[in-house]
Order: C-alpha cells, then structure tokens, then sequence
C-alpha cells in the first residue's frame, strides 16, 4: 500500500524539478542574450552578433572582392563578368550560411531600410539565427541611394528638384554612436531611428545595384538634359557606375539576377 504522505512528498518533488527547468532554460535564454550583446560592444565598426562567423567570413571576402570602377563606356546589355562585380556577387551566391532573405527594394521613399532592420533583428534575437544574411536588390528610385554624393551634387539634386542636395541614405545618425550591448534601446544602434545604409552594412547587410537601372536612368538624364559635362550615353551610363556607394554590388540587372538568388536558397521578400 502506498502512503498518502509519500505520494505527496514525490509530487511536490517532481514539480519543483519542473519548475527549477524552467527557470534554468530562461536563464540560459538570458545568458545567450547577454554573451551576444556583449560581444556586440567590442568592436564599435562591426556590428556583427558574436556566433556570426560564416556572416563574418563572408564579410572579410567581400571586403577584397574586386569593384570595377574604371569604366570609360559601358553598353546596354552586359555580357561579361569583368563588366560587373562577378567576384562579390559570386560570394553572396555561395553564402553557405544561412537563412539568407533578398529584397526586392524598388521605392526610395518606401521603408525598405526599416523592413530590413526588423529582419535582422527579428531573426538575429528572436530566432537566435546569428548568420543571418540579408541582401537588398536594389532598383527602381531604391536605386538612387547607391550613388555617392559626387552624382547627387552634379545630377540627382538637379533631377529631384533640390528636395535632396546629397544621399541622406548614408548618413549616420547619432543612434549609430550607441552602445551595441543594449540591443533593447528604444533609440539605439537597432532601432528605428538608425536606419542607414551604412549600419546595415556594417552589420552584414549586402546592397545589390542593377546595371540596367544604372543605363535607364542615364537615358533618361540624356532626355532632360541633365547633362553637365555633355556626356554621351554610354560615357555617361561609366560614370554612374563608377561612382557607386562603397561596398556596392554591381550586377548585370536586378531582375535577371533575383531568379539566381532564389535558385541559391535566398528568400524573396518584398
């Protein structure tokens, strides 16, 4: 026969053991969190998540990856690798980290950089998936954000109607100068008040530019006579390219190259 106050005893020991399990996985949940924001407050440039180290090594080859930025002509269709960044595209391509997520970015005033931020967020602490990859494929007016400020100063200002005199997508604003270890920071590094180009660069985001945007909208510059050094097209399509923001990608074309993602594992998002 079994005693009643046994039977008890040994329930209230198994609960306890059940609750004491919780309590030491959400600690360890804590833990997890706090190694990873401590990571973070290293390296004030890098803001890659401790445990990202395909990330990071995917970082370190794009970082020497080859850009052409010598054009004299370019021609409408590209039709070899060495007239677009093949060497960087080709990393991105065979990312063997994961899971990897492409944009499809086509409106500048849109929150394309913000839907991007979330994502890294989301999966970096939400589903504690530190090697996740995020790339834009830029087009459309998203596009006018890969040039440097030497073409807004002699083009895009002209072409926007002085609404913007430089590209406001580089800025750093001063929530890229917080402390990375507080990822929780209503106005931090990782909030929506830092949704820059480059914080998202440095925090492995890829920006994937399209030769054919590039050609179209030089063509359309031709039209309006925008052209202040009377450029021919082709000379004036070079010079574009030549002056995309740094760690750019050029591609042959945005939506040529989205299928080669996809056939590459990445997930199309929009």
């Amino acid at each position: 026969m079994i005693n009643e106050s046994n039977l008890l005893n040994r329930r209230e020991a198994m609960k306890r053991a059940v609750l004491g399990a919780g309590v030491v996985a959400v600690g360890a949940m804590g833990a997890s969190a706090s190694a990873m924001a401590a990571g973070m407050s290293g390296n004030p440039g890098n803001l890659l998540p401790p445990g990202a180290s395909t990330l990071q090594e995917l970082s370190n080859r794009l970082a020497k990856a080859p850009r052409r930025r010598d054009f004299k002509t370019v021609p409408m269709i590209l039709t070899s690798p060495d007239q677009w960044d093949s060497e960087a595209l080709n990393e991105v391509l065979h990312y063997a980290g994961g899971p990897k997520q492409v944009w499809d970015n086509t409106v500048l005033k849109s929150p394309w950089l913000n839907l991007m931020r979330n994502a890294m967020n989301c999966q970096i602490w939400s589903f504690k998936h530190a090697d996740f990859f995020c790339a834009s494929a830029t087009h459309g007016s998203a596009h006018l954000a890969l040039y440097d400020n030497y073409i807004w100063n002699k083009y895009l200002a002209t072409l926007t109607k002085g609404k913007w005199k430089a590209n406001a997508w580089l800025k750093q604003p001063p929530a890229s100068a917080t402390n990375p270890a507080d990822f929780e920071d209503a106005e931090g590094v990782f909030s929506p008040h830092d949704n820059s180009i480059i914080v998202l660069q440095r925090r492995g985001a890829v920006f994937l530019a399209c030769h054919n945007e590039v050609w179209e909208l030089t063509m359309g510059l031709h039209k309006k006579g925008i052209n202040p050094s009377k450029l021919s097209h082709v000379e004036m399509a070079a010079e574009f390219t030549n002056h995309l923001i740094p760690g750019a990608i050029l591609t042959p074309g945005i939506v040529g190259t989205l299928p080669e993602l996809e056939l590459a594992g990445f997930q199309y998002a929009k």
